[in-house]
């Protein structure tokens, strides 16, 4: 199965966005400190759409980073936040950039380190659960090469995937040792029950890992 650009493109369009959630995220919220981040460090965020995680990280005096598809998610992510963009071609990719905050609109894959810059952290919430499985080491790989192997709190699902098509995908601590062992040592930090089910359907849990350079 290969998620083309346009799969996302139509869910945008659609305003078929169940994937986005109404509150920032609570794993977030408790495990941000384990990132043991200063004031005015900056986050990427990755496949972010238009994420009230954002908000919340900027009003803790973080900077945020992030890569999205859809350029419909970032322009309403920048109404949501009562902020006008600056725009301009960042390669192949869009940034939309205002104080504290730089979005990269196109394909990450298509995302250099020049133009992202520094990064002192990931926080992948929405990105690795939403790839299909062939593209998750080429994703992983991508990743880590533009950010020099910052630091991550990512968060995944895992659930029986045979009752329910992702995204977002099922993911268990093998793969992501798989995906990220060579460059990280992974701790599980924290899992807990999805509250009502996975879309309403499905028993999940979330879980949050801490990705740290070997």
């Amino acid at each position: 199965m290969t998620m083309e650009a346009s799969f996302w493109h139509e869910r945008w369009s659609a305003n078929e966005i169940g994937f986005h959630q109404s509150k920032p995220n609570a794993l977030l919220e408790k495990h941000i400190g384990d990132l043991d981040l200063s004031s005015g460090s900056r986050i990427f965020l990755p496949l972010c759409g238009k994420t009230l995680d954002i908000g919340w990280l900027l009003t803790k005096e973080y900077r945020v980073a992030g890569a999205e598809l859809s350029e419909t998610a970032v322009r309403q992510l920048f109404e949501e936040l009562g902020v006008t963009p600056a725009i301009a071609p960042a390669g192949t990719l869009t940034r939309y950039s205002a104080p504290d905050i730089d979005i990269f609109v196109g394909d990450i894959f298509e995302l250099s380190a020049d133009h992202l810059g520094r990064v002192d952290a990931i926080y992948d919430r929405a990105a690795l659960v939403a790839l299909p499985d062939e593209m998750r080491r080429r994703y992983a790989r991508q990743v880590t090469e533009i950010t020099d192997t910052a630091p991550q709190l990512l968060l995944t699902f895992e659930y029986d995937q045979s009752e329910m098509a992702g995204p977002p995908f099922s993911i268990d601590g093998l793969t992501v040792k798989a995906l990220y062992d060579a460059c990280y040592s992974s701790t599980l930090l924290e899992k807990s029950d999805v509250t009502g089910g996975l879309k309403g359907r499905v028993t999940a849990d979330e879980i949050a890992w801490h990705l740290e350079k070997t």
